[in-house]
């Protein structure tokens, strides 16, 4: 297993961002791995109130900086009080995926935080979520949170395809939750299914079909946690059939997972980046938080 190097958690101080800092600090506690807050703060919608109030733009930036680092100084407070981690800040003006992006370089960090909803209700709608935007352009690993931590990630979902990124999701599975029960999930449909059915072919030819496809994909998983290191007592494989998105949301909850570890390219089911349609589906419905690997 390879191990986490830095943790950048990016905050705009809501509710949700909030959640996010203290599932990276906990996350932070498991691995060890060191721990950064980071503000990105937005001085375009404060253009007009400057104006009014006949400030320049580098006293309007000096004062919100230093808002902004106040707040990132108590959250990083409370975190270490709370987790007895301590955490790094950092607050800066400018574009937020610009700005992130040099951040993770500069940390070298080996995964983003983030929560699964921001301030901009605007922004939410027209774009899609921070959240989102960052997941499509990012080069680290990114994990969204949506639901307020209480202990660390116990039972991981990660769907796989049999690509490389099926590995790299695993991998980074057990970097973020070394001590989590992992559950495999492949989900397939049989190839020209509907059209068979459409020719009329005899449901029994169809059904062989799944079973063989349904034997192949098992013993393809099989092979997959043996090149990943994974004993049966810390894995459990499922193989089903039918579309990937629903099989995954169906499995979070009746495996009752608290997270699901997705890749970000793929061949199938993972083949499309964030705005693909799985991807967003699994976003938009899924109860726990979602770590995309890359």
């Amino acid at each position: 297993m390879t191990p986490l190097t830095r943790i950048l958690a990016a905050t705009d101080f809501s509710a949700h961002a909030r959640h996010a800092t203290e599932r990276a600090a906990l996350v932070s506690k498991d691995t060890a791995a060191p721990l950064d807050l980071f503000h990105v703060a937005n001085l375009a919608p404060l253009e007009r109130l400057r104006q009014f109030m006949g400030s320049t733009p580098g006293e309007l930036e000096r004062q919100v900086l230093d808002s902004a680092r106040e707040k990132l100084h108590g959250l990083a407070t409370a975190l270490e009080q709370r987790y007895g981690v301590a955490a790094g800040t950092q607050a800066v003006t400018g574009a937020l995926l610009a700005e992130l992006t040099k951040e993770i370089d500069s940390l070298a960090a080996g995964l983003l935080v983030c929560g699964a909803k921001g301030e901009s209700v605007i922004r939410h709608l027209v774009l899609g979520t921070t959240a989102q935007r960052v997941l499509s352009t990012t080069s680290c690993p990114v994990l969204v949170v949506k639901q307020a931590p209480h202990e660390p990630y116990r039972r991981l979902l990660v769907p796989v395809d049999f690509s490389p990124a099926s590995l790299r999701a695993i991998r980074h599975a057990r970097s973020i939750a070394p001590q989590a029960e992992l559950v495999l999930l492949h989900a397939f449909e049989v190839p020209f299914e509907g059209k068979l059915r459409y020719a009329s072919v005899d449901q029994n030819i169809i059904t062989y079909y799944r079973i063989v496809v349904r034997q192949e994909a098992s013993q393809k998983l099989q092979a997959l946690c043996d090149q990943a290191g994974l004993s049966h007592t810390e894995t459990h494989q499922i193989v089903l059939h039918g579309e990937p998105s629903l099989r995954i949301i169906e499995q979070e909850q009746e495996q009752d997972c608290d997270l699901i570890v997705m890749g970000k390219h793929g061949q199938s089911v993972l083949e499309e980046l964030l705005l693909g349609s799985v991807t967003r589906y699994v976003l938009d419905e899924s109860q726990g938080d979602i770590l995309v690997s890359v």
